[in-house]
């Protein structure tokens, strides 16, 4: 069979081959609970019905990074350009020797089987995006469907939402009936007051339920004011930490897909960590205890 071969999108931006040492050590254990891994796909094709075409990205380039930010494991999510063929993220996982864990993407019509054996490697949860320029969002029974499969096996959900589609979702969001991990802290309007009305909604869903997990993550996607501080995030993830200490999560979002300014540095964004979670403590619960838990307990 001969490789498909795939072009990138003509503005995409690479990700970063050299960041910087991040000058804050973490802690030994600690988790990157947030990346993912682009084909390569002259291996693992891009999906035919992807809103992207990415640049490679690929499972030994993820462990490089991760050995040189001094992270011992890894939480690897599907990416969206490989639509529902998990290939490439189990590879990874194969590959691991136990220092990853994966968030698979699936259909209604995935098999026990084929759930079972992606258990085995280390997944443990799926993730519905409902960003509608990333994908196209599906009805709720389509979802309900999924959850009833992987709900047995003990796995998760992890939500990709904005402010408008919690507003909307919020009801069906808490109907799950198993632990929900959003993403990017719901992709707060930093620009807007801390106490604004939509991060209040946000802040009561997490504080609703005792099995909501938030991934205090991607201060570079939502910042206005930009690196290295990303000083206009801080107050709104220092919220969620301050609070919900036991339930957040921390992931670098390497390799960054669908940056449009700049990329970021994955170094600086580890020296964002401590401006978030101000004690070892708090940042031993973030990278280390909190992680391990969800993952690997």
């Amino acid at each position: 069979m001969t490789a498909l071969t795939f072009v990138k999108d003509a503005h995409w931006l690479d990700w970063d081959a050299s960041p910087t040492k991040p000058t804050f050590v973490v802690p030994p254990g600690a988790v990157d609970a947030h990346c993912h891994v682009f084909g390569p796909g002259d291996t693992f094709a891009f999906a035919p019905e992807r809103k992207y075409t990415p640049c490679d990205a690929s499972r030994q380039q993820l462990f490089d990074l991760r050995d040189f930010l001094g992270f011992d494991k890894n939480v690897v999510v599907q990416a969206t350009c490989h639509g529902a063929d998990n290939s490439a993220l189990l590879d990874v996982l194969e590959h691991s020797d136990d220092r990853a864990r994966g968030v698979v993407t699936v259909t209604p019509q995935v098999t026990s089987h084929e759930l079972g054996r992606m258990h085995e490697l280390g997944v443990r949860g799926v993730r519905f995006n409902y960003v509608k320029r990333l994908v196209d969002p599906k009805p709720d029974d389509y979802y309900r469907e999924i959850i009833a499969k992987i709900a047995p096996l003990g796995w998760h959900v992890v939500l990709y939402f904005e402010p408008a589609d919690l507003a909307e979702k919020k009801a069906f969001f808490a109907s799950l009936g198993v632990p929900l991990v959003i993403d990017h802290l719901g992709r707060p309007d930093v620009t807007k007051p801390l106490d604004n009305p939509e991060f209040a909604t946000f802040v009561d869903f997490v504080r609703s339920a005792p099995e909501v997990w938030t991934k205090v993550s991607c201060p570079d996607r939502l910042s206005a004011s930009g690196s290295p501080l990303y000083a206009d995030v801080v107050p709104f993830a220092k919220t969620i930490v301050d609070e919900f200490s036991d339930r957040v999560l921390w992931g670098t979002d390497w390799p960054h897909p669908n940056m449009k300014k700049e990329m970021p540095d994955d170094g600086i964004l580890v020296d964002y960590v401590p401006s978030i979670a101000t004690t070892p403590a708090l940042q031993q619960k973030l990278l280390v205890t909190n992680p391990t838990t969800l993952y690997w307990s």
